[in-house]
């Protein structure tokens, strides 16, 4: 399995590449990508993550593992206007979190496994993970989210608990 890329590596900063379509080499992507989550444990991750510039996502927020929906080029396409906090991390900048509030509800279109264009409702934790795996295939982490001051103080706490 590939490491995590740790931040403030450039390609968490870069927008992942579209996938054109789901090939074999795409489904071992995503094979590996449910394996390093359920490692972690953890309730999604982007391809990007793992140093893989291509825009695929896992979400897997079920109380029993196994559940993992696999996604090639996720766009939310609606977002509730009600909105749900949750306390974020990443395992490209451990041991540090914060709480982002996020649309409660979204509906995502994106490729699925057998390579059609579906669009799924995904709400609560389910939300959150998605809308957090969509940022990091746009170059964006949870912390961008906050404003510059905390931001910078959860910054400066990572790179303390990091000595």
């Amino acid at each position: 399995m590939r490491d995590f890329v740790m931040w403030p590596d450039k390609r968490l900063k870069t927008v992942a590449a579209d996938v054109g379509e789901i090939t074999d080499e795409v489904r071992a992507i995503w094979e590996e990508m449910i394996f390093a989550m359920d490692t972690m444990p953890g309730v999604g991750l982007a391809a990007v993550q793992l140093g893989i510039m291509q825009r695929l996502a896992v979400v897997d927020a079920s109380d029993v593992r196994g559940q993992a929906v696999r996604m090639a080029n996720p766009e939310v396409i609606h977002a509730s206007a009600q909105l749900r906090a949750h306390s974020e991390g990443s395992p490209n900048l451990p041991d540090v979190r914060a709480t982002i509030s996020r649309p409660r509800a979204v509906t995502v279109r994106f490729l699925n496994a057998a390579g059609e264009v579906e669009e799924r409702d995904f709400v609560g934790l389910w939300a959150t993970s998605v809308q957090h795996q969509i940022d990091h295939l746009a170059g964006k982490m949870y912390f961008d989210h906050l404003s510059k001051t905390k931001r910078d103080m959860l910054i400066k706490k990572a790179r303390k608990m990091g000595r």
